[in-house]
């Protein structure tokens, strides 16, 4: 069973020949196929087109969110409704080809968990193609995991994937990262990229500056989530200690200054004083800021495993996950003398 999710804004006239061609890749190879539609808040027909799709379809699944609450959002209703063990994400403006489905699932075949991508030959604007160049060669740079196209939606994942990535902002761009600090293994295969030919683009310029802060993001969940007090309590040591510093060396020259009988030194007259002062106060709240952060990662970390299991042996997950659950009811629950003394 594959599940193609796709996420979509005003994209009524695409549907019926996206449909139409998924239908036919699936026919060709034999797939056993789910489509999930996610109108993300279009204030054109879509809604009707799903509607009508999954009147005539039973494979066509369709969600609609009350308002535009973004791709990641999107993204994430389709993966919670998606049945089958592999995900293909795609986008609705006929951009991806679904011819290049059977070529995403063999590369994803050669023992990858994550299979991007790649828009080899793009028909978008200069000024979408450069800034995207930029921005891949950073993303690779920073975080080891080096794609051609990052920002391509058309992708294919193993359902264990979509299980430990939680999406939320405008993280979707980023799942091969997030997918490969959990030591999940992430392939690349060119695909088709096809004119637009219906429709306009939903990204503009504003794309490059949260692009940029939703990479740092990534870079500290991923290299720090577990551990924030080692970024922020290393510079608010540094930071600290530079201060401290400043403030013995003050305290030397101020002393020597009376032991000699020289000109007294005027403290508040010298700007290394307040520069001193700043550092220490920075450090103390960016130690203090780690401390916190670090009873929020400790809180979280109750809710999810900080480790990735690719095999086991002996019970199976939903087997311990029920044992669990049980054992916590057990706990969780009065005993009858309780219930009595109640």
């Amino acid at each position: 069973m594959i599940s193609v999710v796709i996420p979509l804004l005003n994209e009524a006239g695409t549907l019926a020949t996206l449909h139409q061609e998924l239908s036919d890749v699936a026919a060709a190879h034999d797939y056993q196929l789910q489509i999930v539609l996610i109108d993300d808040g279009s204030t054109d027909d879509s809604w009707q087109v799903v509607q009508q799709l999954a009147e005539r379809d039973p494979r066509v699944e369709g969600i609609r969110f009350r308002r535009n609450f973004g791709k990641a959002a999107a993204l994430s209703a389709g993966f919670d409704a998606a049945i089958g063990e592999i995900i293909v994400t795609m986008d609705a403006d006929l951009q991806d080809s679904p011819a290049e489905l059977p070529k995403l699932l063999a590369e994803l075949d050669e023992g990858y968990d994550v299979v991007s991508g790649w828009k080899r030959t793009r028909h978008d604007p200069w000024h979408k193609r450069w800034p995207s160049k930029a921005f891949n060669a950073l993303v690779g740079r920073l975080t080891g995991v080096r794609l051609h196209d990052h920002n391509c939606g058309f992708k294919c994942y193993r359902r264990d994937v979509i299980h430990e990535i939680r999406l939320y902002g405008e993280l979707h761009r980023f799942v091969p990262v997030l997918a490969a600090a959990r030591g999940f293994r992430v392939g690349e295969t060119a695909v088709e990229h096809r004119p637009r030919e219906h429709g306009e683009s939903k990204y503009g310029w504003s794309r490059i500056p949260k692009g940029l802060l939703d990479l740092l993001t990534v870079q500290f969940i991923t290299r720090f989530g577990r551990r924030p007090q080692h970024w922020l309590g290393s510079a608010g040591l540094l930071s600290l200690g530079a201060g401290a510093v400043g403030m013995v060396y003050l305290a030397i020259v101020w002393c020597w200054s009376r032991l000699a009988g020289a000109e007294p030194v005027h403290l508040h007259e010298t700007a290394a004083l307040y520069y001193s002062l700043v550092a220490v106060l920075i450090g103390t709240q960016l130690l203090a800021i780690g401390f916190v952060a670090e009873m929020i990662a400790a809180l979280v970390s109750r809710d999810r495993d900080e480790f990735s299991i690719a095999e086991h042996t002996g019970p199976s997950e939903p087997v311990r996950r029920t044992a669990r659950e049980s054992s916590a009811q057990h706990r969780q629950s009065p005993s009858p003398a309780e219930r009595e003394s109640r």
